[in-house]
This record gives structure tokens, sequence and C-alpha cells, in this order.
């Protein structure tokens, strides 16, 4: 856990507001949540799943679910809402999963924080054939004036327009469907605290500077009159899916021969698999390993049960 003196890693600064974020941060609609990841069930892989906002959708929706977080002080968090639910500390950029193993790969609200260059290769490669890559963002809808006030306390969002095209631009998946619902949040002088706390500059400070960006907060939130009646603030939640068109396989690794064996030819990296229409065409000649079917000795997965 990080002190005021060796603050989190960027992506890391959430554990330390696990139960701020989990009061404070809004949810998403469930139509959103239906539209990227429709009603029949599928093997998911949720990336960045945090607290579980997300994830307890996916799962109503009949979903199986495997959530992941690099922090495991979001996870403990993820545990009380989801006691039963398989859940594993690991990263975007390095999934221990085998290939082709997910129907869909989902992050809500942690794309900000993968690196693209090793993450997107990463989840192509553990999505079966036709799999798809979805993406969804809560943004505070600041065309608001009031709305617009708090963000310039607390931080304004970027829009997520980037995502699709960064999916776009990517060579392995296809064009990006998206898609926009706006919901509203009640919120109240306490749950803005939370709110507050559990944004990334703000939870990157040490505990005097969250209590005086507090403060301001609820200076702001005062000024309003609202008092314990809240108010509503609106989000908008952007939606971005695409399905994979190109799958890197696993590099396969050859044993080091014993002293006087013949050295073998050495081992190729298996060349990705790019999906035109029904048909998979080989980019390059290079054998592909593919996992055992319904095997799962390749998910080197960490239990946090």
């Amino acid at each position: 856990m990080a002190t005021d003196s060796t603050p989190d890693a960027p992506g890391l600064c959430f554990g330390s507001v696990a139960e701020a974020y989990d009061r404070g941060r809004p949810g998403y609609p469930r139509a959103a949540v239906a539209w990227l990841a429709g009603e029949q069930p599928l093997s998911v892989l949720e990336l960045g799943a945090g607290t579980g906002k997300l994830t307890e959708h996916l799962v109503a929706l009949g979903h199986d679910v495997h959530a992941t977080d690099p922090d495991p002080r979001m996870l403990d968090r993820l545990g009380t809402r989801l006691p039963e639910l398989r859940v594993s500390q690991t990263s975007a950029e390095d999934i221990p999963a085998a290939d082709a193993t997910y129907d869909l790969v989902i992050a809500a609200d942690a794309d900000a924080w993968f690196d693209a260059d090793k993450a997107l290769p990463e989840i192509a490669r553990v999505l079966k054939r036709g799999g798809t890559f979805a993406v969804v963002r809560n943004v505070r809808d600041e065309r608001i004036p009031w709305v617009k006030r708090l963000g310039n306390l607390i931080g304004h969002h970027a829009t997520g327009a980037g995502v699709g095209e960064a999916i776009d631009s990517s060579p392995y998946f296809g064009p990006a469907d998206e898609t926009a619902v706006k919901h509203w949040q009640v919120i109240d002088r306490s749950s803005v605290q939370d709110l507050a706390r559990s944004l990334p500059d703000i939870a990157a400070l040490d505990r005097a500077g969250q209590d005086a960006k507090v403060g301001e907060v609820l200076a702001f939130y005062d000024d309003f009159g609202r008092g314990m009646d809240g108010m509503q603030l609106p989000w908008v939640t952007e939606c971005f899916r695409a399905v994979v068109g190109i799958q890197p396989k696993t590099i396969r690794q050859e044993p080091t021969p014993a002293s006087g064996t013949p050295a073998a030819e050495p081992a190729v990296e298996a060349a990705p698999e790019e999906l035109v229409g029904e048909d998979t065409v080989p980019v390059a000649l290079a054998p592909a390993v593919e996992p055992p079917a319904d095997d799962d000795s390749g998910m080197l997965l960490i239990d946090f049960r």
C-alpha cells in the first residue's frame, strides 16, 4: 500500500481510496451494458474491473465473467459485492490466459491506463474467432454550466472519441461501432466527497492535499443550497465495440538441446491470423500453437476468492 512518501503508480492510485470509489463513482446503465455484451451468455474477461460496478451487470445478464484488476485492494472490494465471482490480479498488458479463450474482453473506465502497444495484441490473442473487444466510459455532461464549474475543481473529462480512433487504427480489430446513453447520478453532501476522492488527480495527492480539494468541492456543493436533498449529476456513458480481425498466437518456446545433441531449427513465432469473412488466411507460413480444447492448463490465474 502506498504512503504519503511513496505514491501509487499511475493507474494503481485507486486502491488507496477503494471504498470511496465504490460509494462515489456512478454505475453503468443496463441498456449500455446490454449493447456492449449482448444478452446471450458469453465467456467474458473484464480488465480493470475495479470494485465491480460494470461486473455486476455482466453477471446479471447471465455472462460467465472472469474479472481482473492490477490492484488487489480493488479486487478485495469487488469480492464484497460479488463473493462467488472468479477474480485475478493481472494487467491488460500480460494476460495469463490461453489463446482464443474468451468471447468478449471488456474494460470500463480503465483503458486510459493501458499501454496500447502491449495490451491490444494481448486482448486480440485471448479472444475467440469473431470475438469482441468493448470499452465503456462514464463522462460528465459538461454542456451544463454547473457541471462544467464542478469540472474546474475536480478536473475535466476527456471525451472518449479517441477510443474508437485507437481501435480503428489498430491492426488487430475491425472498425469500432459506438453509441452513448445518458443517465443521472444522485449525489449528496457525503457522496460528492467520495466522488472527488475517487478521481485519479485527487486520489494521487497526500491526505492533506485530498482534504483541501474535497473542502473546495464541499464549498461548491453548499453554494447550491441542496443540503441533504442532493442533486442529479448528468453522465454520458460512451460505448465502443469492435470485432477481432487479427489474432496473434503465443510464441512457441523450444527446449535447449542437451550437450552433444544437434540443435533443432530455431523456434518460429506463430504469425497472426487475419480473419476475412468465413476464411482464415495465414499471414505467414509459421506454425501456430493452439491450446488444447476445453483445457484450462494454460490459465495461470491467481484466485482472490
